[in-house]
């Protein structure tokens, strides 16, 4: 079987690093990116990760600048997003992104292979 690739968008490398290794302990296909430029340049070249979970507080191109070029790319707009932040108000930015779930920072790693299956299995 062909494992479920997700596309890491973190600006933190601890936590990017960390979340890579977690994820890959899981036998998820993760690719990373530092910011939502990185990630935009991935996807363009051909990158089709099963979601994406993206950081929104970042340098150069943040989480939800991403998710406006991702939304408005007919090729990328419907692979599913789901937010990593420690945001207060990440419920609301959730709903006004149109994203498919949001994991709080720090992270709670059953949440967030929870959240990661709901999604694969769909």
């Amino acid at each position: 079987m062909t494992p479920f690739t997700i596309l890491l968008v973190e600006d933190d490398y601890d936590v990017r690093e960390a979340l890579v290794e977690t994820l890959g302990d899981r036998d998820y296909a993760v690719h990373s990116a530092a910011d939502g430029e990185q990630a935009l340049k991935l996807l363009r070249e051909g990158l089709r990760p099963g979601l994406i979970l993206l950081d929104l507080m970042m340098p150069r191109m943040s989480g939800s600048e991403f998710r406006m070029v991702q939304m408005d790319d007919p090729e990328l707009s419907s692979i599913p997003v789901v937010l990593l932040s420690a945001d207060g108000r990440m419920e609301e930015k959730a709903q006004a992104l149109k994203v498919d779930g949001a994991v709080r920072k720090p992270i709670d790693l059953n949440e967030l292979f929870a959240v990661i299956e709901r999604i694969r299995c769909r």
